[in-house]
């Protein structure tokens, strides 16, 4: 009998976690959630993007001790891992922090760890990340990587089709440079409040998720020359949702 293929999970967020809201743990629990061992999950932190930040890994762990995780971390700047695929393989969830979009996926690529993040992918390793992070697993999105103004980023790892991006409502430039950049031939674009994370199961966007009762997605695209928002259905992982 042929083994059911490994169920793919990408939770791409637009601004919260761990590193965002410390005291609100709806989003990283839900990443949690989607493990196939539960007890415990084995996460790894990447923080590529903040340069591997001591304080950030320092959050990381702090946000998931052992009763909650068996946490570990990977880092490039210094790198202590001989076996990157063997490593990624033994987890049940990549967590990506933010940052620097472009620099990450060079670092990555220098190392071969765009290769092994899909083939983990594939094998049913969650892929979760914030910002920068969610960004990645797209084929383009909007960043800072390069100072302002925001400009596209189109190098992305294509896990998922599109564009992506993050903290729509918490940095105010965000929102006109994308219509700009979608009627300028930017592809569609899955626009995520701080607070809302996009599930996509294999290259499937199953739904949005939210840590804050308000936070909003909206899908960008053009149609008839004219930049739209679509709103996109949000669930809000709190109490009376």
């Amino acid at each position: 009998m042929a083994l059911a293929a490994a169920e793919r999970h990408i939770v791409a967020m637009g601004g919260g976690g761990f590193s965002m809201e410390p005291r609100n743990p709806r989003l990283d629990d839900f990443v949690l959630s989607l493990v196939r061992r539960k007890r415990p999950p084995r996460v790894c932190f990447v923080g590529t993007a903040a340069g591997d930040s001591d304080s950030y890994i320092r959050r990381f762990h702090e946000s998931f001790p052992p009763s909650r995780a068996a946490a570990t971390h990977l880092t490039f700047f210094g790198r202590t891992v001989p076996d990157l695929k063997a490593f990624v393989m033994d987890q049940d969830v990549i967590y990506v922090g933010g940052g620097s979009s472009a620099n990450m996926l060079a670092v990555w690529r220098l190392h071969g760890f765009d290769k092994v993040l899909r083939a983990a992918w594939n094998a049913g390793v969650v892929m979760a990340g914030i910002s920068a992070s969610a960004i990645c697993w797209f084929e383009e999105g909007v960043t800072d990587s390069f100072g302002m103004p925001y400009r596209p980023l189109g190098d992305g790892l294509g896990l998922v089709r599109g564009a992506c991006c993050p903290h729509y409502d918490g940095e105010k430039e965000r929102r006109p440079v994308l219509m700009r950049l979608i009627k300028r031939g930017f592809p569609s674009t899955i626009a995520l409040d701080d607070g809302a994370a996009a599930h996509f199961v294999g290259t499937r966007l199953k739904e949005v998720v939210s840590s804050r009762p308000k936070a909003r997605a909206f899908r960008i695209t053009l149609r008839r020359g004219v930049a739209v928002e679509i709103a996109i259905p949000v669930r809000y992982l709190g109490a009376g949702r």
